[in-house]
């Protein structure tokens, strides 16, 4: 069994993936960290194998780092931070994720793939209204991935914060006569499950660390 602590455990994303590792034959949640539930993420470290963190941009990079310190794995889905500074940290490994929606990560392929083609887009991401940064992770992924493929992705990203709306991205290609739509919906927060329940079960064993996209999971 894989013991598991939830850091930002109060938050909606951090509830739901409680739930799902509650529900994962293979895992034990072992711990709960949140200001809301009175416990911070070094209450919980000692005795965890595998923290999955949903907190806050601001306290994420910090929250890692003690993580490795620490010896444990870390699978980090709040996005904001350069993970990359902690390489070398520690001797657990980190796993970052901008999306974990495996929909998500085919919308982003299909959109390096179209980029060499079709090299103008814009990118519009639509989230509810209490996610925290603009734009989002999986939107500044997309536009690496299209501009390291040869895109132009147009700035600035377009960033929604309403309330009734999860994790929605759309990318717009235009060229002569033409447009290409490539988007993904998540409507619920059960989408991202699979793939932090994947992550929870690869993180021991990367190659490298810090290791960032759900891509490199999938292959």
């Amino acid at each position: 069994m894989i013991r598991v602590g939830v850091s930002g455990a109060a938050g909606r994303m951090g509830e739901t993936v409680c739930r799902a590792v509650e529900g994962a034959e293979d895992m034990e949640l072992a711990a709960r960290a949140d200001p809301q539930l009175g416990a911070s993420l070094a209450d919980i470290l000692d005795g965890v194998e595998v923290i999955v963190d949903f907190s806050r941009p601001d306290t994420a990079l910090e929250n890692a780092r003690a993580c490795l310190e620490a010896g444990v794995h870390c699978v980090m889905g709040t996005t904001g931070p350069d993970f990359e500074q902690l390489e070398g940290v520690g001797a657990a490994n980190l796993f970052v994720a901008p999306n974990f929606a495996i929909g998500a990560v085919l919308m982003m392929e299909a959109a390096r793939l179209a980029a060499p083609h079709l090299p103008e887009c814009e990118i519009i991401e639509l989230h509810h209204d209490r996610k925290l940064d603009a734009p989002s992770g999986t939107a500044a992924r997309t536009a690496r991935l299209i501009g390291e493929a040869g895109g132009n992705v147009h700035d600035p990203i377009h960033s929604v914060r309403l309330p009734g709306l999860v994790a929605h991205q759309e990318v717009l290609f235009g060229g002569l006569g033409q447009t290409l739509s490539i988007r993904h919906d998540s409507t619920s927060r059960e989408s991202f499950m699979p793939g932090v329940l994947l992550a929870v079960r690869r993180v021991g064993g990367l190659d490298r660390s810090p290791l960032i996209g759900l891509e490199h999971l999938l292959k």
